[in-house]
């Protein structure tokens, strides 16, 4: 298309979906820098003054007269044996990326199973945001165990009908809702696994605030896993980074393919520092999170009643973690609009995520609560509600 068949399609509202989408974007964000209330901020919401503010005090954490990092030595090291200490196991190392961290891992035990094949779930994250990356660069196998909106059972994983060298299994689930099983579902998860003389790995992202619905410490949850991944952003508020705990001799076989991946990165201190800090400042927090999301989620439901949408759906009913689902029975450019224009007229931006859609006339978003939601009582949360619908078409709005 030209410029000027472009220039024209703005003139006569004829944009593309790739435009309506982006415009869209930039206007919640724009929204979501200038509302008073938000149920949470996060990383791309802010400045890069920001962010390198939230390294103040971390003095306290570590001695900063102490030599910077050379390829993963010094505040590196001492993340790392945070990590471990706090998953109980033998030892942990840092990688970039999750995404880098599982493919070593996942790789590591297939050399040692014998076993490329790596049974997961559909809507596991390699399967869904990560292009193909277990077959495509890791030589692994992916398999799917089911789709359901849940973690695998036990007899699914006892009756799979091919034989595998890993269980991977991504607590909590995110793309399914956050949704996490129960302590005794998960243990009969494990033991079906290792009845098939597989290795489990946890995808534990988000581990750090599963402690609450499964009633364990983190040190007895990844206890359960040959290896555990956990990220330093997604809810320690790091500027990225993740880690690989296990058995010392898994440890340090990832870390030669660290190197070989090009994770061996030169210097890390900013985000090793800012990982420390989440560990010492959100970590304590998130059971607090956890907690005041069930008070948002029963509050979002009632709201929805009272507003004359009852078919709208919050999953889980009881949040299995700080993070959960909203769905609603329109379309998702109709939902994010609403959303939007909420938070531009009132300056209350309820539901901050981007709505996508989730079927025919449905839309699906996610509601996550952090530091900001706990100043938010029920009744605020239903008033918020109404002043969505009220912009809803076909509900009052405009």
């Amino acid at each position: 298309m030209t410029d000027t068949a472009e220039q024209d399609d703005r003139a006569t509202g004829q944009l593309s979906d790739r435009e309506r989408h982006a415009g869209l974007r930039e206007r919640r964000l724009a929204a979501h820098r200038g509302a008073r209330r938000v149920l949470a901020r996060f990383a791309f919401h802010k400045t890069l003054r920001e962010r390198l503010a939230e390294l103040a005090g971390v003095e306290d954490l570590y001695d900063l007269d102490e030599l910077s990092d050379a390829y993963g030595n010094g505040v590196v090291e001492v993340l790392e044996a945070k990590v471990a200490g706090l998953l109980g196991t033998e030892a942990a190392a840092f990688f970039p990326t999750g995404t880098m961290a599982q493919q070593v891992a996942l790789r590591c035990w297939a050399g040692r199973t014998g076993n490329p094949t790596v049974a997961l779930h559909a809507l596991g994250h390699p399967e869904v945001h990560e292009r193909n990356a277990f077959s495509e660069v890791g030589g692994l196998r992916p398999v799917r165990v089911t789709d359901e909106p849940r973690l695998p059972s036990a007899v699914e994983v006892r009756d799979f009908e091919e034989p595998f060298g890993a269980l991977m299994l991504e607590l909590p689930l995110r793309d399914a809702g956050f949704v996490l099983p129960s302590w005794e579902e998960l243990t009969e998860v494990v033991e079906a696994a290792r009845e098939r003389d597989a290795v489990v790995h946890f995808d534990g992202a988000r581990l750090w605030e599963s402690t609450v619905h499964l009633g364990r410490s983190l040190e007895e949850i990844a206890g359960l896993a040959d290896s555990v991944y956990v990220s330093f952003y997604k809810s320690l508020e790091g500027f990225g980074g993740a880690a690989l705990a296990g058995p010392r001799e898994l440890v340090e076989e990832a870390k030669a393919w660290r190197h070989r991946y090009g994770g061996l990165v030169f210097q890390q201190f900013p985000t090793a520092l800012s990982a420390l800090a989440g560990l010492e400042r959100e970590l304590p927090r998130l059971p607090e999170y956890v907690a005041h999301a069930r008070v948002v989620a029963a509050a979002l439901r009632e709201g929805f009643a009272a507003a004359g949408l009852p078919w709208a759906r919050v999953y889980p009913e009881v949040p299995h973690t700080h993070d959960f689902q909203v769905w609603l029975p329109c379309e998702a450019d109709v939902a994010g609009e609403a959303a939007v224009r909420t938070a531009e007229e009132t300056g209350v931006f309820l539901f901050a995520a981007a709505w996508v859609r989730g079927g025919p006339g449905l839309a699906r978003t996610e509601v996550s609560v952090r530091a900001p939601g706990l100043e938010w009582t029920a009744e605020d949360v239903k008033t918020a509600v109404a002043e969505f619908v009220a912009r809803l078409p076909g509900q009052g709005g405009r």
